[in-house]
């Protein structure tokens, strides 16, 4: 199937018209010459308003070609018995000597629009989720994720957050949806409504750090190091709406000194969020020292405006019981997650991989001793006496 330029998601369109507007802006500026006051900004304001046209038709056309896709799936499905499915061939080879210019009608591209209106027979209700993705983001859906609430999930998420599809596929490898809002923590107490709920749900259990290349053992900080050097995968694992700040950050708090693992700031929440690391199984304590880090950003560097300071505190391995009751005994708003180092295998791979004790058995064989090869001898010349 020949991929096209994916229309750009709605989010993603109005995301990116402040910024085009001041482009448009500074290039006039550059050389305005003569032109009269005012002219420069209503010019770029008219650009602005010719690219958003020019987004919203874009968007149009890929919600009118999906329900074309659909409706063709949909009459090569209900008719699959009748047909057989050689007609898949003969309806592509048709379509594209009517339609020549128009690409999209291969073999493999007609079926998955068959999976499509076969995923999705209640297309008309899904025009606000699959019914606005461009064609190749809901073809990774498809062949990606079986599950059809799974599939709605990711569909959510990528219009929510402008993914686009190697990033969707990115996401799938890494269980984002699924980790989401599943760490541990005491927000619904700590935090009022929406921001408890908001701050939830961008908090994942747990992490995946397998892009380090770190072994289980590694170091407190050597982690805090390899995730600054991997910044950009990090604040992908981290969701949307981080944004790094800094690592071993320094407060003075009396005579004291105090250093923060990493600090980051979160754009949706509007809130500073302290991290730290452990490379132990969860301890009650740790929550005591995290919360005195969170009352002195909360003292010395949240502005009026910020939303309180918010903790994720890592941990190798965590007893959630424990986690609970110890959340409990602050009234500072945590969250407690475990991370991976090491990506755990698929389940079908695993069970046909040997077992440690099955490896250690055969290592532990003697070797068998290697049989010498006997060079072959030339035929000697003349009879045998």
């Amino acid at each position: 199937m020949t991929r096209k330029k994916a229309p750009p998601t709605k989010k993603v369109a109005q995301h990116g018209l402040a910024r085009i507007r001041q482009r448009f802006v500074g290039d006039l500026a550059l050389g305005l010459g003569s032109r009269p006051d005012g002219y420069a900004e209503w010019l770029a304001d008219v650009k602005v308003r010719i690219h958003a046209a020019r987004q919203r038709a874009a968007l149009a056309v890929n919600k009118e070609m999906l329900k074309i896709y659909w409706k063709i799936g949909h009459d090569l499905s209900a008719r699959r018995k009748d047909w057989g499915t050689g007609v898949i061939a003969q309806a592509s080879a048709d379509l594209h000597a009517a339609f020549p210019d128009m690409k999209g009608f291969s073999p493999s591209n007609l079926k998955y629009m068959r999976s499509f209106a076969e995923a999705w027979p209640d297309f008309a209700d899904r025009q606000r989720t699959v019914g606005v993705l461009p064609w190749g983001q809901n073809v990774t859906l498809l062949t990606r994720l079986k599950n059809r609430d799974e599939r709605l999930a990711y569909a959510q998420a990528t219009l929510e957050h402008g993914w686009s599809r190697p990033v969707l596929e990115h996401h799938i490898d890494l269980r984002t949806v699924e980790r989401r809002g599943k760490a541990v923590t005491n927000f619904e107490h700590t935090l009022p409504k929406p921001q408890s709920d908001l701050a939830r749900e961008n908090l994942k259990d747990p992490y995946r750090f397998d892009f380090l290349g770190l072994g289980d053992d590694a170091l407190e900080r050597e982690i805090e190091t390899a995730l600054v050097q991997h910044v950009t995968r990090f604040l992908l694992e981290l969701g949307a709406g981080f944004a790094y700040v800094g690592r071993q950050v320094h407060m003075q708090i009396g005579e004291d000194d105090f250093f923060l693992d990493l600090l980051f700031y979160h754009l949706k929440l509007h809130a500073y969020v302290v991290v730290e690391l452990k490379t132990t199984r969860f301890k009650p304590e740790y929550i005591s020292q995290l919360s005195f880090y969170l009352t002195a950003i909360d003292a010395q560097v949240k502005a009026p405006a910020d939303a309180p300071t918010i903790g994720l505190l890592l941990c190798k391995t965590k007893d959630t019981v424990v986690a609970e009751y110890a959340l409990r005994t602050t009234k500072s708003p945590i969250g407690v997650a475990e991370y991976q180092l090491i990506q755990s295998l698929p389940r079908n791979l695993e069970a046909s991989l040997p077992s440690v004790a099955r490896i250690e058995e055969e290592l532990s064989k003697p070797l068998a001793p290697t049989p010498r090869r006997s060079a072959k001898r030339p035929p000697r010349k003349g009879k045998r006496r």
